[in-house]
């Protein structure tokens, strides 16, 4: 199994980078190396490689700088995967993608089906939708996973920003009224993996959407509060400690862009295909937590 990677050097594309090998030949690619918004960059790569799987964790992920970079963003996550599934169709390769819970509203007062329609109230997540769409219409293999909010040891993260400014701070007011899950990236190439190893025996899953996360349900300030509790047993140096938190509403705290109040994702369809149960948000974060600690105290 020959694998194309692209966007390796995030943090979603570092996990991916590390556990890929297992199932073939990976070529890792930085957007240094291969500019997915450039056609010729794209082919190149895909006509000296030859993969049978490109599985695409590049990006423009800057929710807040999106409303005023609107057409990058577009470009990144609309056009680019337009010349990835252009081409994907074009030689017979699958094209594994991720995209996002921000494609949602979050009226809905129960977890996203991928059947619900979509209606993002940022730009971030109007550009994600116009990938989606760009590549269910494109006539290539494809699997989409939607998935919410990443945290994970690489790149940079919420998890992280409060880990530094429980440092820097003697209190911290987080949102608490945006219901979700954190999701590991590890968890997320497991399931990738398990979708490849599935397209290597010919055993394909059904072409399409699939939501991607832990069970469970928290906030910003559930996962703040379960990250410091962690950090204090594992002796971490802090300034603002669990009991410190404040939690805070989103109207307390106004940004560029607008989130959705509720990002639960229904993962019944995508349990339907793997042979394994997703496991509770706590556990999945754990683990997450536990590596992101350690490699600050390391630092």
């Amino acid at each position: 199994m020959k694998i194309l990677l692209l966007g390796a050097n995030g943090q979603l594309g570092q996990e991916l980078n590390r556990t890929l090998p297992a199932l073939g030949e990976v070529m890792a690619c930085s957007h240094a190396e291969v500019d997915i918004t450039d056609q010729y960059s794209v082919i190149e790569v895909i006509h000296n490689f030859k993969p049978q799987v490109i599985v695409n964790a590049a990006a423009y992920t800057a929710v807040d700088q999106a409303e005023s970079e609107r057409n990058m963003a577009f470009r990144v996550n609309a056009e680019a995967t337009g010349i990835l599934a252009k081409e994907a169709a074009r030689h017979d390769i699958w094209l594994i993608h991720y995209s996002t819970d921000y494609v949602f509203d979050g009226f809905k007062p129960r977890p996203y089906t991928e059947a619900d329609s979509p209606g993002p109230i940022n730009i971030y997540g109007e550009s994600k939708l116009a990938g989606e769409e760009i590549i269910a219409g494109s006539g290539c293999h494809y699997l989409i996973f939607r998935t919410t909010w990443v945290i994970g040891k690489d790149g940079n993260n919420f998890a992280k920003t409060i880990l530094r400014l429980a440092t820097e701070k003697d209190s911290l007011s987080i949102i608490n009224d945006q219901f979700g899950v954190p999701t590991s990236p590890a968890l997320i190439a497991r399931v990738t993996i398990n979708a490849i190893e599935a397209i290597a025996i010919a055993r394909h899953w059904p072409v399409g959407l699939y939501h991607l996360a832990p069970h469970g349900e928290t906030t910003w300030y559930g996962i703040a509060k379960t990250l410091l509790q962690f950090a204090e047993e594992a002796q971490f140096p802090l300034t603002a400690g669990e009991s410190s938190l404040q939690p805070i509403k989103t109207a307390d705290y106004p940004t560029p862009a607008k989130r959705p109040a509720n990002s639960r994702l229904d993962t019944s369809k995508l349990e339907q295909q793997l042979p394994f149960t997703l496991p509770h948000w706590q556990y999945d974060f754990f683990v997450a937590a536990e590596d992101i600690i350690k490699s600050y105290k390391r630092a």
